[in-house]
Formats: C-alpha cells, structure tokens, sequence
C-alpha cells in the first residue's frame, strides 16, 4: 500500500525533463524585490477554448493553466513524482480499485464543500462524454463512487498500475455540481484552484481574480489575463513589448530575436514532444508501406532541425527520443536516400492524378517553412504535394475522420498521462481515440494490452520499445524533430516554473515585482 506519493520513475525513469538554465523566473537585479501583490499577469496562451469548457476536450488545459481547474493528484515534472492534490492520499484497495482521500475544508470557489459525492460526480461527467478523454474514459475506468464522505473510488475493467497517472491528466479535473448546466459546463465560480474566472471575452481572452479562500495558503497575485495567441510570432512579439508577462511555446522561428532582447528571459526545457508529418495510413497512398516508407527516406531531417529549427531542435529518431529509457538505441536518424524512395514509389505502382495536400497548422510557425521543403523533396521522388496553412482546431474533425493526405502536427506524449503508455494506446491502437494516423496493427495492439496490466519496470519499458520498432518499421508517420519546450518571461515576473507539459502557469506563488 502506497499512500500520499507514487513514485514516477517506474514510469519515466531515465526521461529527465531537466529544465535548462533556469527552471523559475530569472533572479532579480534588485537584492530584495518588492513583490507587487496587486499585481496581475498576462500569459499568451497558444490555445483556445472551443468546446464550451468541456472538461473531456483540451478545454481543461486552459483552465489549469489559468489556475482554475485542479485534480485529484498532479505529476510534477520537477520531482517526477505523482504528489497530493485535492486528495491527500490514495491507496489501491482491490486489483481494480484505487480509493482517494480528499483534503479536510476545501471548499469550491462557490464556497460548496469539496466531497467525495461532488468529485465523483465531476468525474463521472467526463466518462460519460460523448467524445471521452484519451486518458479518462470508459475504456480505462469502468465507474467513480463515493465510498464515504471523503473517498473516491475509481474501478478500473483491468488491473491498471498507472491509475494514478490518469488522475493527474488535467481532464480529470474535478469542478463544483453547479458548474454542469444544461447549456453545458460553467467554470465561472466553480473551480478550487488559486485564480477563479470573473469574465471571457469570447475566443480573445479569460480574466481571472485571485481566489482569497484557496486551500492552499496564500495567492501572491491578485489575478492574471489568459489571452488566447494561436499564432507563435505573434505571442512572442507580446512578451518583448511588454502586453504579455508570459508568452508559452515560443516557435524556434522566433527565438533568437528573444534572446537578443535583455528585457526577456528565454526558459528552454527537454520535451517529450516529436514534431511529426502525420500520413493517412487508411486511404490511398500511404494505406501502402512502401509510400510510407519512401516518404521516410525522401526527407533530410538533419537539414530540417538545422534551417527551420535553427538548431533548437534535433533529428528524430522514430517515435520516441533517444534520451527516453524505452527507445530503441539502435534506431538511427533515417539517411536520405532518394533513389531508394523512387524505386519504393515505382514498386508501390503508384499512379499520382493530382497532387497530394500538405495541412501546415499555423498554430506552429515553422510548420509553414517545414512543408515548404517537404514538397520540394518530395518533388525529386516524383510526388506533387501542395502546401496549404489551416488552424489545428479547423481540420481536426476532417483529420479524425481520415480525410486527408498528410498534416504537419506535434504532440506531446506525456500530456495525458505522464507515460508513454498513453500515447501509446491513444494514437496507434487501431481503436485509439486520438489515431489520426489511422494506423492498425494486430500485433501492435497485443503488445500494448500486455503493456497495460505491467507492473514490472523494466519489462513495461520494452514493451514500450518493442511498440516504437512496430511503428518504425511500418513507417506509421514521418517522426521529424524531437523539439524543446521554450516559453518566454518579462522582466518582472517572479516565481514561474516552467512546466514541459503544460499545464501549469498561473499558481499560487506565480508573483510580479513593482
């Protein structure tokens, strides 16, 4: 029995996010800062809200990152550890039972007490979406209830060692019964963390007060802006004219003008995040291994990192990074090799009648210049590809539904759940609920269910791998860069810590000097 903390290395072990020069807020020329408690923070967010805060959608991240939204139990990336949150211990009561005990007198921002019926209740919300949660579904937990006034129960279909991981996903955010309404979910007043929503300005902007009653001691800032920047130039020009305090995922394009400007702190951290040439394995012609493989050895991925990236990011290696314990070593950067990619296009029997379509998502600059190349490689192979510039949220549906050729993405492995058995399960099970590949393997999927139920470390971690040579030798995607995490600071803002999986900015000790 394990109670208060379950140690993440049996899930990232030698994976250190290891934050690079700082990991807070830089130190101060002044040798006693006076911290302005009626200060208020402006964080350029890359993402929007566009599902009604609906918890099960990536709503829930901007709500946790404006310090609204908190679960049960977080990862913290610095510990690597799964800590206390709402719920101060937990324990696994059965084979398929994990019980959590909340904190005594939290109480919502509706001043409502926190109990096991309501966080049970918040939760059973999200397992009953229509569209479910990659890490929060009926396919991973079969039902939440409230043993007694402050347990929580969650059951899951099988045995699951990483349950608490899953409680941490932001998704599994716990909101007060108020905040479910028939016209959808209201956070206004409903969460428990620091900051509570006061005002949205619709697709532009939430507002947020400090939350004088928060559980967990004092809030240093009397509130903050989240500005909703897709566009990464954009949100990085914000933080050097000073209308942002904090500018999150700054795009490699944009970083050396940052780092030039000593009004600006760059943070740059290792990331668990590949950017990726997704390819439609289920329709014409990527449903054939030898395009998909052709595609693969087209591309120089050494010149991509070098020229797009301006050497922020390093050549991939297949699905995973190589500092990660579970990737194969001996997988090597894939070399150009473009009469092998046309004699792989000429055996595929291939026959272009138009040309194939390359969506670059603009929430990514430098997707724009990494398509750009793309089609001139693929050009020297003999496939006509055009290039065109689309918001992620405006072609997910169509990407979902598999009607599309390739798209120029990213995705951060330990965003659901901070093991890679997640990303695993959701993207390339034929079943995934994030599939946009639309990958199927048989085999693949035998080795992932035998993943789950793992306990054993080391044994977990080369299913893990023995999954990423899958994925590899079919040449599921193009695996392009594994990129950093780089987010941007004003000069006066004290008290951040960089968080590689972002979801945390506006927290309690997050403070402002004057």
């Amino acid at each position: 029995m394990k109670l208060g903390r379950l140690s993440a290395t049996a899930a990232f072990a030698a994976f250190a996010l290891t934050l690079t020069a700082c990991s807070s807020s830089p130190a101060s020329t002044d040798s006693d800062p006076v911290v302005d408690h009626e200060g208020r923070a402006v964080v350029a967010n890359f993402r929007a809200p566009v599902s009604n805060w609906a918890l099960e959608s990536d709503d829930a991240y901007v709500l946790s990152i404006a310090g609204c939204l908190e679960t049960l139990v977080k990862y913290d990336s610095t510990t690597q550890n799964i800590e206390p949150m709402l719920a101060e211990s937990w324990k696994q009561s059965s084979e398929t039972a994990w019980d959590f005990t909340l904190r005594k007198n939290v109480k919502f921002q509706d001043g409502t007490a926190l109990d096991a019926e309501a966080a049970a209740a918040s939760l059973d919300h999200v397992l009953k979406a229509t569209a479910p949660a990659r890490a929060v579904n009926p396919k991973t937990i079969t039902e939440v209830t409230a043993v007694d006034a402050n347990t929580v129960r969650v059951t899951t279909p099988a045995a699951d060692p990483l349950l608490p991981y899953r409680m941490a996903s932001v998704n599994a955010g716990i909101l007060a019964p108020a905040a479910y309404t028939s016209k959808g979910i209201d956070p206004f007043g409903h969460c428990t963390g620091p900051f509570t929503p006061v005002s949205e300005k619709a697709g532009q902007s939430l507002s947020l007060d400090r939350n004088e009653s928060y559980w967990g001691g004092q809030v240093q800032l009397a509130g903050g802006e989240i500005r909703y920047i897709t566009e990464g130039p954009t949100r990085a020009t914000q933080v050097q004219t000073g209308e942002a305090d904090i500018s999150m995922s700054i795009p490699a394009t944009s970083l050396a003008a940052l780092e030039t400007d000593s009004a600006v702190t760059v943070l740059k951290t290792d990331s668990p995040r590949t950017a990726t040439l997704y390819l439609n394995n289920s329709r014409a012609p990527f449903d054939d291994v030898k395009l998909r493989q052709a595609a693969t050895v087209a591309l120089d991925l050494p010149a991509i990192a070098a020229s797009v990236y301006e050497g922020a990011a390093q050549p991939a290696t297949g699905p995973f990074a190589p500092s990660e314990s579970w990737a194969n070593p001996d997988l090597q950067v894939p070399q150009v090799n473009l009469e092998e990619a046309k004699k792989l296009v000429a055996d595929s029997g291939y026959q272009q009648n138009k040309p194939l379509e390359i969506i670059a998502i603009t929430e990514r600059a430098e997707f724009a210049g990494v398509g750009a190349i793309i089609q001139e490689q693929f050009k020297q192979i003999g496939l006509q590809a055009n290039v065109v510039t689309k918001s992620y949220g405006s072609v997910e549906p169509e990407v979902l539904a598999g009607n599309y050729d390739m798209i120029l993405s990213q995705r951060n492995r330990m965003i659901d759940i901070a093991d890679p058995i997640g990303f695993l399960q959701s993207d390339y099970t034929c079943d995934g609920g994030y599939n946009l590949s639309h990958y199927c393997s048989k085999d693949y999927d035998a080795l992932i269910q035998k993943a789950l139920p793992e306990t054993d470390q080391a044994k977990r971690h080369d299913l893990y791998r023995q999954a990423g040579d899958i994925l590899a030798a079919d040449a599921a995607n193009v695996w392009l860069v594994n990129e950093q995490a780089i987010d941007a600071l004003g000069s006066s803002v004290q008290g951040y810590v960089q968080d590689p999986l972002t979801r945390y900015v506006l927290t309690k000790d997050l403070a402002k000097t004057k």
